[in-house]
């Protein structure tokens, strides 16, 4: 699609109202390039789950991806669980790749980007996948004009049901995005956000399955409380909250009507919601994810 066809796509599709990422899904399909390379520096687990969501999506192929990493047990899983090969060179990967994803802890990105630098080209695009690390830091470790993306996912990448949100830097293209949202969107769902979303993003979904499993844990213990052997209560627990949030994407319906359709006049459910009222719970989660929140954005300003 040429920049003129994008541009008469957009111009149809203003009056809807779509976020640039709407526009990015519906109208610009420049489809994935025909020899697209990725190179993972780090090859951890939260790698290894996104390359093998990629090769599973059919977006590339094992032989078109690269990791590296300095640990060798990290290299041997990536390479056993993804067939791609797995080498201890960051340069290595950057000679390989055009698109390099970043998935290293905080504390190394500059130890990794410095060591990538000179080996950085107009060719390449850095997906970092660093908590907390802002596109600012990221740009100003590479040459001036590198088009950087940060994504914020989850852990559930690991099981192919992310939630992800991701910023554009300053030098990033729309082709970028629309790679982005393809690759992220194959491990599960993803949003075009401004930056200074994401360290809502982090609040969120970031450490809400440590929320999640919480509750899980909770409602498990309840179960073996009421005499139910822990096992089941445990499955039992995880299956409803898996349940509901299908329930929640698949029907589009609003939670709290969803919560009424099972709650009967008079019944075990409002007696259960009135003692979770009672201890505050939807307050207590709302200032978790604020609370987090807050420790991201700390945490990206130190």
């Amino acid at each position: 699609m040429t920049n003129l066809d994008l541009e008469v796509c957009r111009a149809g599709a203003w009056w809807k109202a779509f976020s640039l990422s709407s526009i990015l899904l519906d109208c610009y399909k420049p489809g994935m390039a025909t020899r697209l390379t990725i190179g993972f520096l780090g090859a951890g687990k939260m790698a290894t789950a996104l390359a093998r969501g990629f090769i599973n999506a059919d977006l590339v192929r094992a032989k078109q991806i690269i990791a590296s990493d300095v640990s060798g047990p990290a290299r041997e899983a990536f390479g056993y669980e993804t067939k791609a090969r797995a080498v201890t060179s960051n340069r290595e990967a950057a000679e390989f790749a055009d698109v390099l994803i970043l998935a290293v802890k905080p504390d190394q990105v500059d130890s990794v980007l410095s060591g990538i630098r000179d080996n950085f080209t107009e060719k390449h695009l850095l997906i970092s996948i660093a908590a907390g690390v802002p596109l600012a830091k990221l740009e100003g470790a590479l040459s001036t004009g590198a088009r950087v993306v940060r994504v914020m996912p989850n852990t559930p990448a690991l099981v192919g049901q992310s939630a992800s949100g991701f910023a554009l830097g300053k030098s990033a293209l729309r082709e970028d995005a629309e790679l982005v949202m393809k690759l992220f969107s194959a491990v599960g769902i993803a949003f075009m956000l401004k930056e200074s979303l994401l360290d809502a993003v982090t609040g969120l979904s970031g450490s809400g399955p440590a929320y999640v499993y919480l509750i899980i844990e909770a409602l498990s213990d309840g179960g073996v409380a009421a005499g139910l052997p822990r096992d089941v209560a445990t499955r039992l627990a995880a299956q409803t909250l898996l349940g509901s949030a299908r329930m929640v994407l698949e029907t589009g319906q609003h939670p709290g009507a969803l919560k009424d359709m099972v709650t009967s006049p008079g019944g075990t459910t409002i007696e259960g919601l009135h003692e979770l009222e009672k201890g505050k719970l939807r307050g207590t989660i709302m200032n978790a994810v604020k609370a987090a929140t807050e420790r991201s954005r700390r945490l990206g300003q130190g």
